[in-house]
């Protein structure tokens, strides 16, 4: 209701909307060894008199919102928020600086009245940059766990950064996606374009599948501006 009640008093030409989702295609980066989409064509106008094609997609593929079931039992799925969920006033930090290093609190401290005020917190590593790359996958900047923790005490829906996963891509315990999915916020990864956005004004919006019991969902993630 609230992003309603903004868009009602925005006249169009004042609106511009960003995309933040990266395109799905068979040769796009995917996480580590898991399986690249398959997009097939079943149909044809030509010998069909209509076009339909297939798609097999993991739910965590591209730029995708991930659910506190994800990582940990019991918790809720994405069916299982309401709609008010995914979409919210957003605020974009630069952490470019920390590229193969942590994000230390003494850093995030800095900007908590902006976080405090917000209900989508994005992190922007300039790391959208090197998609397609082998260097997509490594070294890009992280939280700390103390910086982590201290964000769960704000309220947040979720947090959303423009890299492959908030842990490393080597992490076996992923404690980051614990400690944040724990909190019940979302994570919002694989973003791109932040760099389009202004630092705060914006209207965050991360719609996933409507999918029973989704642990995951590829979005298209938007911003108005």
């Amino acid at each position: 209701m609230e992003f309603l009640i903004f868009a009602a008093k925005l006249k169009p030409n004042y609106m511009q909307i960003i995309d933040l989702s990266h395109e799905i295609h068979e040769q796009m980066t995917v996480f580590g060894d898991t399986e690249k989409p398959e997009i097939s064509r079943v149909f044809t106008v030509e010998k069909d008199g209509f076009q339909l094609h297939t798609l097999k997609i993991n739910s965590h593929t591209g730029t995708h919102v991930d659910a506190p079931a994800h990582m940990i039992s019991g918790r809720k799925y994405l069916d299982n928020f309401s709609l008010e969920q995914f979409i919210g006033k957003g605020f974009v930090l630069k952490v470019d600086q920390f590229a193969n290093a942590e994000i230390p609190l003494s850093f995030l401290k800095k900007y908590e009245e902006q976080i405090r005020e917000t209900e989508f917190f994005i992190l922007n590593s300039g790391w959208y940059k090197k998609w397609q790359t082998a260097e997509y996958q490594l070294k890009y900047p992280i939280l700390s766990l103390e910086s982590a923790k201290w964000l769960t005490q704000f309220n947040l829906k979720g947090i959303g950064l423009d890299v492959i996963s908030i842990d490393p891509t080597d992490s076996q315990d992923v404690p980051l996606h614990k400690i944040i999915l724990g909190a019940n916020f979302l994570i919002i990864e694989n973003l791109t374009n932040l760099d389009v956005l202004p630092e705060a004004g914006f209207q965050f919006q991360c719609f996933p599948l409507r999918i029973s019991q989704a642990d995951g969902s590829t979005s298209r993630v938007v911003a108005f501006v």
